[in-house]
């Protein structure tokens, strides 16, 4: 929301309320810190992949990277997510990559069909990591969000910050957009920036999209191909215009771009008469809902993370330490 990146008359108004929801956050953490709220500790090592603020930080390209480094290396990771979105109100659930994303949430079924790995949702992180592991034999689980989950014991905390908005106004919900105040970055393992500049201490993570994928036959593009031509952009994610600038810095002719909800529901309806004709290009999590009633000229524009080779180390060993621990207790 715009007014929760600047102080405004609004701010002002909904200030008390954000100190009582701060009052509020800190006795809950403190009552889950003296064990007077019962939390879980999972048999597996636990990493957080979470924010201190709402709305499209860039969390799941970050997952999808981690899964990904570590499949490569060898180890065994699940992914567990509250599935938000989702209308499915049996829980917990595994996800896989066939799985209905308007059932399941986009989010989930976007990891699972990026990674293969196994995926599980419920507002209950301890059900969705009994239900992997009676399924799988798994060295880390990765939890999309969950930084305020406090009944979730975990091993390592990574928390993403978008590098233009960073923190907004600087106050908490609902004068502002932070559920925890920065401070709370000083405790966490890992800081992540995506895009901008990082500051001291952070690692600077770019989202990089190659090509283009259409909807309705799978035939991919180099990106640049749409250069050619003048194009429409969509985007139901936590931050829209990150997308457009996406496609406008790759020099894309945008002749409208349409800003959806996060987690919206899609339907011929709704999309069919954006596109005129032009090229309609969306993000993957928005593809993934729209597959069923896809027009041919519809393509989606996946992004993967990057990171410099020494960020990748510094976020990598401290995993690698943590399972090689774990297994090495699990054989003893």
């Amino acid at each position: 929301m715009k007014i929760w990146q600047s102080i405004n008359p609004f701010t002002f108004l909904l200030a008390p309320f954000s100190l009582l929801f701060w009052l509020i956050s800190q006795l809950r953490r403190a009552l889950y810190r003296k064990n007077c709220l019962k939390s879980y500790r999972s048999p597996v090592p636990v990493l957080v992949v979470g924010n201190i603020s709402v709305g499209g930080n860039g969390k799941t390209p970050v997952v999808v990277w981690l899964v990904e480094q570590m499949q490569q290396r060898g180890i065994k990771v699940g992914v567990i997510s509250r599935g938000y979105g989702g209308k499915n109100k049996l829980f917990p659930q595994l996800v896989t990559a066939q799985s209905d994303p308007e059932q399941m949430g986009d989010e989930p079924v976007l990891i699972a069909q990026r990674t293969q790995a196994p995926v599980a949702i419920s507002p209950n992180r301890q059900q969705s990591i009994a239900l992997l592991l009676s399924q799988f034999e798994l060295d880390l689980i990765i939890t999309d969000d969950g930084l305020q989950h406090y009944a979730l014991q975990r091993d390592i905390e990574w928390v993403v910050i978008d590098g233009e908005r960073r923190f907004g106004n600087g106050f908490l919900l609902p004068a502002g957009s932070l559920r925890e105040l920065p401070s709370r970055l000083k405790s966490v393992q890992a800081v992540i920036c995506n895009g901008n500049v990082a500051n001291q201490g952070e690692h600077l993570m770019t989202l990089e999209p190659t090509e283009a994928i259409n909807l309705a036959t799978g035939e991919r593009k180099p990106l640049r191909d749409f250069t050619k031509q003048s194009a429409v952009a969509l985007a139901g994610i936590g931050y829209p215009p990150r997308f457009f600038k996406m496609l406008q810095h790759y020099g894309i002719n945008l002749t409208a771009c349409h800003s959806f909800a996060d987690h919206q529901a899609y339907s011929a309806a709704i999309i069919s008469p954006l596109s005129a004709g032009e090229p309609l290009l969306m993000t993957e999590k928005d593809a993934v809902k729209c597959h069923a009633f896809a027009e041919p000229n519809w393509w989606y524009v996946p992004v993967s993370a990057k990171f410099s080779a020494e960020a990748t180390a510094c976020l990598l060993q401290p995993i690698l330490d943590l399972v090689r621990t774990y297994n090495e207790r699990k054989t003893t």
